[in-house]
């Protein structure tokens, strides 16, 4: 969606001057706005006992973003070595990250858990004994498959790479008591980007049913679940922002109803990334060049290794000229400048007149827009920029370098002449 007023106002007779000091392109991130939003989503859960968000460092893995995240409470979703670094460096404990992976390897096992450890949430039963050790609290990554339905960006549960099956539920959890493990979470994420508040509630309900009988059948209380991240956001003008007064309300009363049934209720846990910081973030790209051919291309100084989201997904991400409110009138393609024809960040979109030398915002960049970057064609991400609470603008990532492209090149020379052994077939 078009960027919060507040915002905008923000930078209103400023962005100019921010962007001739600090050059262009650069992603802008907007404090007080992750600020006001953290405290929304804390206050449509407050009446939930043990209540906690752990932001999902992918969307946006940068420290001086994980530390206003900190600040408000939150804890952190990572799924990565980096992540967990990362994490770590801004003073999070080990409830204060929960370690979901996929495919983990060893050395990610032992990253995850000796380190300072983390809350362990397991994506496969077959996992449990490649563990290094057992840890105090377990959880797993439920996938119900053909029970639920996802939706465009995660797909069918039946075909997705995620999580234990139905079935898998009560052995994995049986295995994990006769080893010790007492304390127990139960996670699961079935969509992505989803404004229907429904389905998270559904998830809700999903998880309390599976503690019920896990309560029921082994004795276990969960001591949370995990709802999953998943949250979405208007990216268009005239999408229908999701009602996350509805949700934490539903959510709400199915966590009290299930303390009245069972005596007690695990805490509620989520690890939204976009919903937090996705719509407080613009790339902002200065229009550089213009092709008049079999459409009218705009030429900026940004390309798709900035934001692939409209490449990779035909996302589409709003954009518009900044100081220019005449109508939109012309009808252009914005393009970047590698090899490939993709790198577009619109298609045919009727905006303003533009000039060389505009600048072009490209709205709701604060997830997974410089977390997905990349170096193809050898071009080089963008810095990062905070718009602080108070007013100023502080660089919180350089621009990479050609020393930093070429930087792995520089390595110690290791060469291995190996035997001939033969194979055989079997």
């Amino acid at each position: 969606m078009p960027m919060s007023p507040a915002f905008e106002n923000r930078i209103a007779g400023r962005l100019r001057h921010i962007a001739d000091h600090f050059g262009t392109p650069f992603h802008l991130y907007d404090e007080q706005g992750i600020r006001d939003t953290g405290e929304q989503l804390k206050q449509v859960f407050a009446n939930v006992a043990g209540f906690r968000e752990y932001f999902a460092v992918k969307a946006l893995p940068n420290p001086h973003i994980l530390r206003i995240l900190r600040n408000l409470g939150f804890g952190f979703d990572c799924s990565s070595i980096a992540e967990l670094v990362l994490s770590r460096s801004i003073g999070a404990q080990a409830d204060d990250i929960m370690f979901t992976s996929n495919n983990t390897s060893a050395e990610e096992f032992t990253a995850a858990l000796g380190d300072g450890g983390c809350l362990l949430n397991l994506d496969d039963i077959s996992l449990i004994d490649k563990l290094p050790c057992v840890t105090e609290t377990i959880c797993f990554r439920y996938n119900p498959g053909e029970r639920r339905v996802g939706n465009s960006i995660i797909g069918n549960p039946l075909e997705a790479k995620y999580g234990i099956t139905h079935e898998q539920v009560i052995p994995a959890y049986q295995r994990m008591q006769r080893l010790g493990v007492k304390q127990f979470g139960l996670h699961s994420m079935i969509v992505s980007n989803e404004r229907d508040y429904r389905s998270m509630v559904e998830t809700a309900q999903m998880l309390l049913e599976w503690a019920e009988a896990l309560n029921h059948k082994l004795g276990i209380r969960l001591s949370f679940i995990n709802i999953g991240g998943g949250l979405g956001i208007p990216y268009r003008p005239d999408d229908t922002p999701l009602n996350v007064k509805v949700l934490g309300n539903d959510i709400c009363r199915l966590m009290q109803m299930f303390q009245r049934r069972m005596g007690y209720a695990p805490a509620l846990h989520m690890e939204s990334g976009r919903f937090i910081t996705g719509p407080h973030g613009v790339l902002v790209t200065r229009a550089i060049n213009h092709k008049h051919t079999y459409r009218h291309y705009i030429g900026v100084d940004a390309s798709m290794s900035a934001l692939m989201r409209p490449a990779m997904y035909g996302a589409y991400h709003h954009i518009t000229v900044y100081g220019k409110s005449r109508p939109a009138d012309q009808t252009v393609d914005i393009v970047g400048s590698l090899c490939e024809n993709n790198d577009k960040f619109a298609v045919q979109r009727l905006l303003p007149q533009i000039d060389e030398g505009d600048l072009l915002l490209i709205h709701d960049t604060g997830a997974h827009g410089h977390a997905m970057g990349f170096n193809y064609n050898g071009r080089l991400r963008p810095q990062e920029l905070l718009l602080c609470a108070d007013g100023r603008v502080e660089r919180i990532r350089r621009a990479e370098t050609l020393d930093d492209y070429f930087s792995t090149l520089q390595c110690t020379v290791d060469t291995l002449s190996p035997p001939i052994v033969q194979e055989v077939n079997q």
